[in-house]
């Protein structure tokens, strides 16, 4: 745990972060829009949206575009996902070339859609095949590489130790752990204690992820795990400002103010305008819905003023009736 007069520091084949506490990647939520906001405040490293290799090469509607733009932006991380080494290696080659700072594997999604595919923590039930993917990604660029995965498959496979020693010896630079199983997929608490197992078979940064939401909670996992630093995910849907906070207490600094009345208005304004731009307004309408929604949801919104910002079919007054919504309205806890 990190006290008053201690920093927690977190390099990355030598490269200094500027924070110990990172942003997961989250599908249909960390798309490039978002992670500036959380960069705006502070954060360790961000992590795109999980971007699938073969869809990518083959330049699938949709696919591209999610690794393509903001790569090049210093603390950044694209994500990939897949099952065969060629198109990982591929991909992570292609999105090298558009300036990707950090390519991580998944290896930890643990929906039905990604694991039927045989991707995602799929991979933890064939580490022989999961450490060739890893490899292929390696020997391909030149940039590091992390991998983010999860305990095991269940309880009876809890194999992330040997897994993420085998990963180290293959040239990964960092691994985060989510402290369930595949098989409890967000349910039941993380068991940040069982991290510590990792961080005992490597030499490599390990970062403790999962049910990461404050200070509080982010020192509990410290403490458990031995990691060196956490990251954070559905803490900080609505409050993109979290990841500083809780750098900020684990330096022994204080706790900044979350923004509130015009500037959390202002902010998720931005937000919001800055969405339309990048995905069109139609498209950009529809993605940054839930981002509304939770803005409200930590701020207290009433009810009624927040389906009608919702439902709002309008850019404009949807932007006028967030200044209601969010202008004067308390500080969340």
């Amino acid at each position: 745990m990190c006290t008053r007069n201690e920093q927690l520091t977190i390099e990355v084949a030598g490269v200094p972060l500027d924070s110990p506490v990172l942003l997961a990647p989250m599908a249909g939520i960390t798309d490039l829009p978002f992670r500036r906001v959380v960069q705006r405040f502070g954060a360790g490293l961000v992590v795109s949206e999980m971007v699938a290799s073969q869809e990518m090469v083959q330049a699938k509607p949709g696919v591209r575009e999610k690794a393509e733009l903001g790569l090049n932006v210093e603390g950044t991380a694209v994500q990939l996902a897949g099952r065969e080494a060629r198109w990982m290696a591929e991909a992570a080659r292609m999105v090298e070339g558009m300036g990707a700072r950090v390519i991580d594997i998944n290896m930890g999604c643990p929906a039905k859609t990604v694991t039927n595919g045989l991707s995602g923590s799929a991979l933890m039930r064939t580490p022989d095949h999961a450490l060739r993917l890893i490899e292929a990604v390696v020997g391909a660029v030149t940039v590091p590489v992390t991998l983010k995965t999860r305990l095991g498959w269940d309880d009876a496979t809890q194999n992330a130790p040997e897994i993420a020693r085998r990963a180290e010896a293959a040239g990964v630079r960092m691994v985060t752990i989510h402290g369930r199983t595949r098989c409890q997929f967000y349910k039941g608490a993380a068991n940040w204690a069982a991290i510590r197992a990792v961080r005992a078979a490597v030499r490599i940064p390990v970062i403790a992820n999962g049910d990461i939401v404050d200070a509080a909670t982010a020192r509990r996992a410290l403490t458990q795990s031995g990691a060196a630093g956490v990251m954070v995910g559905r803490g900080a849907q609505g409050r993109p400002w979290a990841l500083a906070q809780i750098a900020a207490a684990l330096a022994g600094r204080g706790r900044p103010a979350a923004p509130a009345g015009r500037a959390l208005a202002d902010l998720v304004g931005g937000h919001f305008e800055d969405t339309l731009a990048f995905y069109g307004a139609a498209l950009g309408s529809k993605v940054i819905r839930k981002h509304l929604g939770w803005y409200m949801d930590a701020a207290g919104t009433p009810p009624a003023l927040r389906r009608e910002v919702l439902t709002s079919g309008d850019p404009a007054r949807t932007l006028s009736l967030l200044g209601l919504a969010l202008d004067g309205v308390a500080e969340a806890a």
